[in-house]
């Protein structure tokens, strides 16, 4: 989390080790009463098993400022899974429990380490309240706006997309912002190659204005979709001939280069021949399929690098949010080759960040052109050849497909294609499924050497269900280390929606206004240490409370965040004082006017416990 800045708390016995001293008006807040202790630990303040029999020196402070990695216990690598259940109808299935499933790995069971379920029923009832006012004990007001819940990327594939089918995609999409986009959704326009974009916005007028810019990108630096290509070839028959030297498909193409490249002088020398090619005919095609191929082949790879970088950094942009994220991948689909390992990857981050992939063919119930194009001349006599084209080029229609297909497949998304209702289509894809479960395995003896394995998940009962899943995942090249896991820990915390209560942590909010346009913001995050567990050494009773205060603007966007270490290592006798006041971590913010969403996070080091809470807050101007 490099916007974190980390800062260590310097706070001294003498001052009772209470970190929130008055502000402004000089008083503190009163504590709010809160339903901590039903998701708190029961451990006694004090360890039953000290590691250390010796005393600490006196001068040791209580608490300290030295640094020190966060403590935490090597894990293995777990692979997380997401699945979708569905009935005949297409409804999500949302009563099945962990031992209603199966999990293969290699065509071997797996012991499934980790289950969750998901529905929207738990994901909307985190919509956050109103924590703060101006004057300390005064009743927060209602709130002036609904924060969101539910964030919505619609990623518009300009680099494969035709005109036609691209404005029939984006009048689709404003007439999904005019009916189905909630209060609490927030809508961004992304393209594939960056261009005419917005940013998560509840602004519907400034979405359309932005959807009516939309337009086809050139990404490469060639022209892929020149009709007047000679001889004729996709991207498809390119990787052919490219990639898989396919003979039949390099004997057309050859064919075909001599027709559309033939002249008089051709002609001429045929006949000379007995009607058959020359030599230097059939050389001069053969090099021309091969530069064609090359470049086309290039550039296919070329927007395909775009398209999955762009994927890429729209997941990274969604992990930031504290909601529900949906991507809406709006694309006539591609194929991807030499690049099965990058799409592992794509679905690897989605499923860890909980974002949903979703897509939408936006060619609808299309009709492949079988032949060349209507304005190329051709008089090729071999009929053979003719049917190879048609059927190459249908099979390449068809592939493309396959890539919407798998990604909304794998990630737990839903995919639209083969009908024209776009309409409809857009709806159902722009929504997460009611249910979904989190499954996530460790795998027996992985090595870290990149292969792929495959993922099978199965229904132990015989009901008639669809299942949606991940097909397979590829081993990493290296492991995590415990920093790299403590982390990823707090960062998934502070960037998701969800209320925890591992700890007892009353979060409280103050604000005062120092001009017209500026104001100063107090975070408090008050902890309970009757009920944290201690771990008695050297005489002390030590813990780690790692404090993260995070602000987000009214559409969940992130602003900043701080960090801050308690380091405890405490007497009984003062422990025992503090079990009856707490102790309160302070973070201050200077900010404008505004409406703003708070995240805090805190988190111990003795048994890795999280307790996540939210807040709003509304200065006026």
């Amino acid at each position: 989390m490099s916007a974190f800045t980390s800062r260590r708390l310097q706070v001294s016995v003498a001052a009772a080790l209470f970190i929130a001293f008055a502000w402004a008006a000089g008083t503190a807040p009163s504590s709010r009463a809160q339903s901590s202790q039903s998701g708190a630990q029961t451990a006694q303040p004090a360890s039953q098993t000290p590691v250390a029999a010796s005393p600490a020196p006196a001068d040791v402070p209580e608490m300290s400022t030295q640094e020190a990695p966060v403590p935490l216990q090597t894990r293995v690598s777990v692979v997380p899974v997401r699945v979708v259940v569905r009935d005949a109808a297409g409804h999500a299935v949302g009563n099945l429990h962990k031992e209603d499933f199966q999990l293969f790995e290699d065509g071997k069971p797996q012991i499934i380490s980790n289950f969750a379920v998901e529905t929207l029923a738990s994901i909307q009832q985190h919509v956050v309240q109103p924590v703060s006012s101006a004057a300390g004990n005064a009743a927060p007001p209602p709130p002036a706006f609904l924060p969101p819940s539910r964030f919505v990327a619609l990623l518009f594939d300009d680099a494969h997309l035709n005109l036609q089918d691209l404005m029939q995609a984006r009048l689709a999409a404003m007439r999904y912002l005019n009916a189905s986009v909630a209060p609490t959704d927030r809508v961004a326009v992304f393209t594939t190659s960056g261009q005419t974009q917005m940013d998560f916005s509840d602004d519907r007028a400034k979405l359309r204005d932005t959807l009516a810019h939309l337009l086809p990108r050139d990404v490469t630096a060639g022209r892929p979709n020149n009709a007047n290509e000679c001889p004729p070839m996709d991207f498809y028959e390119a990787d052919a001939i490219q990639n898989h030297h396919d003979p039949q498909s390099t004997a057309v193409a050859v064919s075909d280069a001599m027709i559309c490249q033939a002249t008089p002088a051709d002609a001429q020398a045929q006949a000379a021949n007995g009607g058959q090619p020359t030599a230097g005919e059939i050389s001069r095609a053969q090099s021309t399929v091969e530069a064609v191929s090359l470049r086309i082949e290039e550039e296919g790879e070329q927007q395909n690098e775009f398209a999955f970088r762009r994927l890429r950094e729209v997941i990274q942009r969604m992990s930031s949010l504290p909601g529900q994220r949906n991507i809406v991948l709006i694309s006539p689909g591609f194929i991807y080759p030499n690049m099965d390992r990058e799409f592992s990857e794509l679905v690897d981050r989605a499923i860890r960040w909980s974002v949903f992939i979703n897509t939408l063919d936006a060619r609808g119930l299309y009709t492949p052109e079988f032949g060349p194009d209507i304005s190329q001349s051709y008089n090729d006599p071999n009929l053979n050849n003719a049917g190879f084209r048609s059927s190459v080029h249908l099979a390449g229609e068809e592939s493309r497909v396959y890539f919407l297909l798998d990604l909304a497949r794998d990630t737990g998304g839903y995919s639209f294609h083969g009908r024209n209702d776009l309409d409809e289509g857009l709806s159902q894809v722009a929504a997460a499924p009611d249910t979904y479960y989190y499954l996530a395995f460790s795998p027996q003896n992985l090595k870290y050497d990149g292969r792929l394995h495959s993922l099978k998940v199965t229904l132990v009962s015989k009901e008639k269900y669809t299942i949606q899943a991940r097909q397979g995942y590829y081993a990493p090249l290296h492991g995590d280390n415990p920093a790299d896991i403590a982390k990823r820990d707090i960062e998934d915390a502070v960037f998701s929606q969800e209320e925890q209560h591992g700890l007892p942590v009353d979060l409280q909010t103050q604000y005062f206004k120092t001009d017209a346009s500026n104001a100063k913001l107090a975070v408090l995050a008050r902890v309970d240490l009757a009920h944290i567990h201690f771990v008695k050494a050297a005489g002390r009773n030590q813990d780690d409370l790692t404090v993260v205060a995070a602000l987000f603007d009214r559409n969940g966007n992130f602003i900043t965040a701080e960090q801050r270490i308690v380091q405890m290592k405490l007497r009984d006798e003062t422990l025992a004082r503090l079990s009856h006041s707490g102790v309160t971590v302070r973070t201050n913010f200077d900010v404008k006017p505004g409406d703003y969403v708070v995240r805090l996070v805190v988190r111990d080091s003795t048994a890795a416990q999280i307790s996540a809470e939210n807040g709003v807050v509304e200065i006026p101007y």
